[in-house]
């Protein structure tokens, strides 16, 4: 249920008034959500002083990680959306271009499908080597590596992709990093196994690129779930000791980063079956020049 309270009200009177209708004045244990305003949770608290604080998000992401039939459709269908939206970036890309209208491009191609952009990183030659880069001005030019990261919601469900392009030739070194690249993407998918450890994938794509040399360019995690939030449980990374399970869904997305030349980032969200994973997108990740 809902309870309603005013500014002039403050929040005390209903808060109370919805503890006592639920029956919850003698809780032993309270559940917050990790997004609550520290004010409301403190209060709360306050409210139930005998009551043990947990994450809501501890006790309700079990239940989120596995998705059922209908939730894996939704989930195609949004990877669909996201290869329609990148194969609209791939034909506008030209010299000249910047990041901005491109990252538009997939914004457009979105809101055509009825589809709530949520991000699109683009990020040109040197700009690629920042796996977060803020998309701008900046102009495609020949010879450029271009990171392309992309996603949306349509119904409850987020989608995530990346795919690396080069504008007119590939930078020099960029084929054999792409190379190192593309088989971490591989290991980590034959890793990807019902009662593998989620730490197990992250290990499995980080060797690939450790024993090529750049480990310490692989600065990020291997993978993330992917569900109602665009980033949510199971983590693949380092640290996690998630048990894999058929119907988790989660990314693929290592990367190598080389600060001032470009970085490479190829990235696929997968169906975890009883018989391995299933990759969404259709799209190649084969060293795609524009």
């Amino acid at each position: 249920p809902m309870t309603e309270w005013t500014d002039s009200e403050g929040p005390q009177a209903a808060l109370d008034a919805a503890l006592e209708g639920l029956g919850a004045t003698g809780a032993r244990r309270i559940a917050l959500d990790e997004a609550m305003r520290t004010d409301f949770a403190l209060l709360v608290q306050r409210a139930l002083p005998g009551a043990e604080p947990r994450l809501a998000g501890a006790l309700m992401s079990p239940l989120r990680m596995r998705k059922d039939d209908d939730e894996q459709e939704a989930l195609r269908e949004n990877a669909r959306i996201d290869d329609a939206a990148m194969e609209a970036v791939f034909a506008a890309m030209a010299p000249g271009v910047t990041e901005a209208e491109l990252a538009e491009t997939a914004r457009a191609v979105f809101r055509a499908e009825g589809a709530q952009p949520l991000f699109a990183i683009v990020g040109a030659g040197p700009n690629g080597a920042f796996p977060h880069h803020h998309t701008g001005g900046t102009v495609l030019r020949e010879g450029d590596a271009v990171v392309i990261d992309i996603g949306a919601r349509k119904g409850a469900f987020s989608s995530d992709i990346t795919r690396m392009a080069a504008i007119g030739h590939a930078p020099v070194g960029y084929a054999g990093v792409h190379a190192v690249v593309e088989g971490a993407v591989q290991a980590a998918l034959g890793a990807a196994r019902p009662g593998a450890r989620a730490a197990e994938v992250d290990a499995a794509a980080r060797a690939v690129i450790e024993e090529a040399g750049y480990g310490a360019q692989f600065v990020h995690r291997t993978g993330h779930g992917m569900g109602l939030e665009p980033h949510e449980p199971p983590w693949i990374g380092a640290g996690s000791d998630t048990v894999l399970a058929p119907g988790m869904v989660f990314t693929i997305e290592p990367g190598i980063y080389l600060e001032g030349r470009f970085g490479i980032r190829l990235e696929e969200v997968v169906i975890l079956h009883d018989d391995g994973a299933e990759v969404l997108s259709r799209l190649p990740r084969d060293l795609r020049v524009v």
